[in-house]
């Protein structure tokens, strides 16, 4: 089991950057693909980035061209990278595998205020 532990969230303006971490533990997190998803109040938990071990990305629609996820697998750690943030990127954020997910973490709130 892979345990994940995502931080870096907060409150920010629109048009502000955040960069989100994701810590997880084992050494199988180097070949599996990963995916930060976002979950707004009343809505479903969304894939918003995804990343393979090889280092190919995927990016929602909603998110090109403003949000960078990326990973170091000596750390066994993804980022996100979100720039010019708007009030519709509000929601909690987690990291997991994206073909068969792991236990969920707490996330990481980010708000941006407009």
């Amino acid at each position: 089991q892979v345990q994940l532990v995502e931080s870096g969230g907060g409150l920010v303006q629109a048009g502000g950057s955040l960069r989100l971490s994701c810590a997880a533990s084992g050494s199988i997190f180097r070949v599996l693909a990963m995916g930060w998803y976002r979950q707004a109040p009343g809505k479903q938990r969304d894939l918003v980035a995804s990343i393979t071990s090889g280092g190919s990305t995927n990016y929602a629609d909603s998110v090109k061209g403003r949000f960078t996820i990326s990973r170091d697998n000596d750390k066994t750690t993804v980022y996100l990278q979100m720039n010019s943030l708007k009030a519709e990127d509000t929601a909690v954020y987690y990291c997991n595998a994206v073909r068969r997910p792991f236990d969920w973490g707490q996330g990481t709130q980010v708000t941006v205020s407009s």
